[in-house]
């Protein structure tokens, strides 16, 4: 039988979601749990895979596993699998679904954000899962109009890493948008797949023109390039998280808000 899972994680203490030789992955300690309540081994399947440093609220696993008499409830594959994961791991939510369901490439659509804090001193609390760029006040109206020049199916090869093993560089954005919650700017962004190292090559340059260094126009200009070496510099994971991937209904996968859920009642209080 198979099973999806949503899980959550804090990837400040792992080398990225992928299983690696001499390194602590998101995916070994996923499957170390999974295979503790399956009593057997299993290979973990994800919609992304993040790399080292970067969060996830919303991403989707699937496994295989051979049922014993009396198949496991959906609650009991949460409640259990959750049991054998450290504390920085969790799973949200468990569902049964087809054999024909595969984590990543049933996917349609992924959603990440890139939270960074623009508060005038660094924060104390929270600061693993956010980006510092302390100081200096960023312009998030600029940036939010800049980012449109993302939207639709374009090549991304001005935001793309070098290391990047994809067959193509064009990729279809559906949604992006940049809005400040207090002292928090967050860049979220839709699009039916990433490059490696896109979201935070395109949040490099959009703070960029948060700066002022560059016009709102220069998005639209390195899209026109296709040079990586024009844009600006990759910025730091620790504001990265994937919150949301999108499935056809028909695959019954739970959807539940996006993350980091507090931020969506942060207020700002700045008049």
């Amino acid at each position: 039988m198979r099973v999806a899972l949503g899980v959550e994680y804090d990837g400040s203490a792992y080398q990225g979601f992928q299983l690696q030789s001499g390194v602590r992955s998101v995916q070994e300690e996923l499957e170390r749990a999974v295979s503790q309540i399956a009593a057997a081994p299993v290979r973990i399947f994800c919609a992304g895979r993040t790399d080292a440093g970067v969060h996830a609220t919303g991403q989707v696993v699937h496994f295989d596993y051979q049922p014993a008499k009396k198949p496991r409830t959906d609650y009991a594959w949460s409640r259990g699998v959750s049991v054998f994961l450290p504390p920085d791991i969790a799973v949200r939510w468990a569902v049964h679904v087809p054999d024909s369901f595969h984590a990543r490439f049933s996917a349609y659509a992924r959603t990440y954000r890139y939270i960074i804090w623009n508060g005038r001193l660094r924060p104390g609390i929270m600061s693993r899962g956010l980006s510092d760029y302390s100081g200096k006040s960023l312009d998030h109206e600029a940036m939010h109009q800049a980012a449109q020049s993302l939207l639709g199916e374009q090549d991304f090869t001005s935001f793309r890493a070098s290391e990047c093993q994809s067959l193509s560089p064009f990729r279809n954005v559906h949604e992006v948008s940049v809005r400040r919650l207090g002292d928090y700017v967050i860049l979220e962004i839709t699009a039916n797949a990433f490059l490696h190292h896109m979201v935070r090559n395109i949040a490099g340059s959009l703070i960029r023109i948060g700066y002022g260094d560059r016009p709102v126009s220069w998005i639209r200009e390195l899209m026109e390039a296709k040079d990586r070496t024009k844009a600006g510099a990759t910025a730091l994971p620790g504001g990265l998280y994937l919150v949301k991937v999108f499935y056809p209904d028909s695959f019954g996968i739970p959807s539940l808000p996006a993350g980091p859920l507090w931020l969506d009642d942060v207020r700002d209080f700045r008049s």
